[in-house]
């Protein structure tokens, strides 16, 4: 059985439909779902679905191996940030090579780095009047947004598309596409 472990920040979509999709599945296990934020809405989500939910906080992840720690003890073969907006420390991404992946909301290399998250990236793409957006699934690696890319998908922006529509169009792709690039990375 390969063992998944989630980090998010905020609402928990993407996290609710990576577990939902492998809920059932006789060789993937969303075993974990870990937060930076207390009051992340994916704590509750991650509850209702009966997987295990912490939250952490900033020392615990950057300056002491406590969030290491627990992983190793998890020993995943994958990690997912699914709207995890901390930088990934060194010392995790070391212990996990080529075992940590991130869906950004844009293509990359265009509209990523540093605080270049959710509607700051729809916002962008819209001032910059971009013809077309999409998801970008890349490993992490120890700089914003620049990890080698494993999949991208494309939607087309419109003249008339404000950035709440392009959000929706990302969200779309989002709940299309990575459930499946997940299953491919894990079997093959």
């Amino acid at each position: 059985m390969k063992r998944v472990v989630i980090f998010a920040s905020g609402s928990g979509s993407n996290a609710e439909n990576l577990i939902k999709f492998f809920q059932n599945s006789d060789n993937v296990s969303v075993i974990q779902v870990l937060t930076n934020n207390p009051h992340a809405k994916v704590l509750d989500r991650a509850k209702r679905l009966k997987v295990s939910a912490l939250s952490f906080n900033r020392v615990a992840f950057t300056k002491t191996d406590d969030v290491l720690n627990l992983l190793k003890i998890s020993n995943p073969d994958l990690i997912i940030l699914a709207g995890f907006l901390w930088k990934f420390p060194e010392n995790i991404l070391a212990e996990f090579p080529n075992k940590v992946i991130n869906v950004h909301p844009a293509l990359l290399p265009k509209f990523g780095g540093k605080g270049m998250y959710g509607m700051h990236v729809h916002n962008a793409v819209v001032e910059n009047k971009e013809p077309e957006t999409g998801i970008t699934i890349h490993y992490v690696n120890e700089n914003y947004d620049e990890g080698a890319t494993i999949f991208q998908a494309k939607c087309d922006v419109l003249p008339t598309d404000s950035a709440n529509d392009v959000a929706a169009k990302i969200h779309e792709l989002e709940m299309e596409h990575f459930p499946k690039v997940v299953d491919k990375l894990l079997n093959g």
